[in-house]
């Protein structure tokens, strides 16, 4: 696609020079895929949440009036939430229904006045916007870090379009490359033995699992919105193989579902010091 250029006024920084949008198809059946760039001829300084906000205004921009909406869970998520419950309160968006990803966003949804129903009553989702904690080239994710990704993965699964939002920190060039977790939902129940056997399952890849915990120095384990335990998995090499790791993930006894999202994104949309990038497939 040609190249896109705008002024982002919206950020409220002070710059007379124009950020770049571009838009960027995704050639799926080329053997390799070269890294993301993101180029301009000059930007403002720009803040981690000022890339947020970025690339959630871009991905709102494709929400119309009376669209049953899939609401994310995390911190970029959030700034799409909130601009909604702006363009609803200013009638700019209406006839809105969200299906919000975890109790939090249900929490944020519900305080800015946002319609909210269940994929029981809307098993058809227009379109579902969420952040990514890994995004590689195939637009292939990892996500989950938040403790959402059952549900997360429920009702983006259920909708006919899923744009991902995130900044350019995300990008990795293989899954795991981050080297931060990989998370994988787990029931209670002997949730120790599953962690053995997970670790052990990508042991070539230097895999190390830790249970999640609550943080602030407490050793209570974290439960997610469903009653389970989180394992977490940190690599030291990439994942080489995605939907294999994920199918060995999914067949342990014990394991609710993982923080692989393979195969669903049909646009990311990258926010950088320099610019936007959007990658269609």
């Amino acid at each position: 696609m040609a190249s896109l250029s705008l002024q982002l006024s919206s950020l409220h920084h002070t710059s007379t020079n124009p950020l770049i949008l571009r838009s960027t198809p995704l050639n799926l059946r080329a053997p390799t895929q070269k890294p993301f760039s993101i180029r301009a001829q000059s930007a403002p300084v720009l803040s981690q949440d000022d890339l947020k906000k970025l690339a959630a205004d871009k991905a709102v921009e494709s929400v119309k009036s009376g669209m049953i909406l899939g609401l994310g869970t995390g911190s970029t998520a959030a700034f799409v939430v909130d601009k909604l419950g702006q363009l609803l309160s200013t009638g700019e968006l209406s006839d809105i229904i969200g299906i919000p990803t975890s109790k939090r966003t249900q929490e944020q949804a519900a305080s800015l006045n946002i319609p909210l129903t269940t994929l029981d009553k809307h098993p058809h989702i227009d379109l579902a916007i969420d952040g990514a904690d890994e995004v590689d080239p195939n637009l292939d994710l990892v996500k989950g870090r938040g403790g959402a990704l059952l549900r997360e993965k429920m009702v983006e699964a259920a909708s006919s379009s899923f744009i991902v939002v995130a900044d350019d920190s995300k990008l990795v060039s293989g899954l795991g490359g981050s080297g931060l977790a990989m998370p994988v939902e787990v029931v209670q129940f002997c949730w120790k033995y599953n962690l053995v056997r997970l670790e052990g399952l990508f042991k070539d890849l230097g895999c190390e699992a830790k249970l999640r915990l609550v943080g602030d120095g407490s050793e209570k384990p974290y439960v997610t919105d469903n009653g389970n335990y989180i394992v977490d998995l940190y690599f030291k090499n990439p994942i080489k193989d995605g939907f294999g790791a994920g199918k060995e993930i999914s067949s342990l006894e014990g394991v609710v579902e993982h923080g692989l999202f393979l195969g669903m994104a049909t646009s990311v949309i990258i926010a950088g010091k320099t610019g936007v990038e959007i990658m269609t497939k």
